[in-house]
């Protein structure tokens, strides 16, 4: 696999809805047995890679964060072949110095969310991945040699996912600081998790657009003040992207990241214990290892 190029797959979070300047773009409609994705997916190439695009929250914005089908978008996305994930993804500052209108990398997460399905594994077929070290350091420095001139971003940063759609209570808030974590959103997990499972490698670009209810600026976070940094940052997001596949057009790729087997020994149930209905649904996600 030395000489193969990446399959690139931008996931687009609150503000980034659509990817520009893609040679012979289509829209494709996905179909998967975990239910229906968040929209069509966006297919065509920059720069002489493939890419494939998807809009979180649908074109539109009409689905909350615990009413995205993540397991659904994973498995499209495996479908068509993305080997690779870059997600974007508007989040709250839990630190003075992280600022909206800035980025952070994240390279950890804690998870509260509860009323989603996080795993592909949850019907007679079980496996247990690891999760200790969540996102692709490959994909991190790819980002980091893409940036813009004058734009800010943190190279590292825990992500702390809340279930939503409402924002943090101060108590929550200061609880979430004092545990040092960075940036706070509602769509990373159980999506890292998910890609995980499918053996797709994963990086967060963590959009800051407010710093949530600790800052004594920020008491009550709104949607209006929300948007305004969004659109700034949703323009430096597309910038960034169009440098980022011109950093992978030109880079050997480097396939030893855990994360393209990670269901190598992971999977525990014998096969003579699988139904062969549950094989079949798991195929895009786990038919290298089934």
């Amino acid at each position: 696999m030395e000489q193969k190029k990446p399959f690139l797959g931008i996931i687009g979070g609150s503000g980034l809805y659509d990817i520009e300047g893609l040679k012979n773009p289509k829209w494709n409609k996905i179909a998967s047995a975990f239910g229906s994705p968040s929209n069509n997916i966006l297919t065509g190439k920059i720069n002489n890679i493939d890419i494939a695009f998807l809009p979180r929250h649908g074109k539109n914005h009409t689905l909350m964060p615990t009413n995205i089908n993540y397991r659904a978008n994973i498995d499209c996305l495996k479908k068509i072949g993305v080997t690779d994930i870059i997600s974007f993804s508007a989040v709250g500052s839990l630190k003075e110095n992280i600022k909206p209108g800035q980025f952070l990398l994240v390279d950890q997460f804690i998870d509260r969310t509860f009323s989603r399905n996080k795993t592909f594994f949850d019907e007679e077929i079980v496996a247990h991945v690891s999760m200790a070290k969540p996102v692709s350091t490959q994909l991190v420095n790819i980002i980091i040699s893409s940036n813009i001139n004058g734009l800010q971003i943190h190279k590292k940063g825990t992500y702390l996912a809340m279930e939503g759609p409402h924002f943090s209570t101060l108590a929550e808030s200061e609880l979430y600081r004092s545990w040092n974590c960075d940036v706070i959103g509602m769509t990373n997990m159980p999506e890292a998790k998910l890609a995980r499972e499918a053996e797709i490698a994963y990086a967060t670009v963590a959009m800051v657009t407010d710093y949530d209810c600790w800052h004594p600026d920020h008491e009550d976070v709104t949607v209006k003040q929300i948007i305004n940094v969004l659109s700034k940052n949703s323009n430096n997001a597309k910038f960034l992207i169009k440098n980022i596949f011109k950093k992978i057009e030109n880079k050997t790729w480097d396939w030893t990241d855990p994360a393209y087997s990670a269901l190598e020994n992971s999977i525990i149930t014998p096969p003579e214990a699988r139904n062969a209905s549950t094989v079949k649904k798991l195929q895009a996600i786990a038919g290298r290892v089934l």
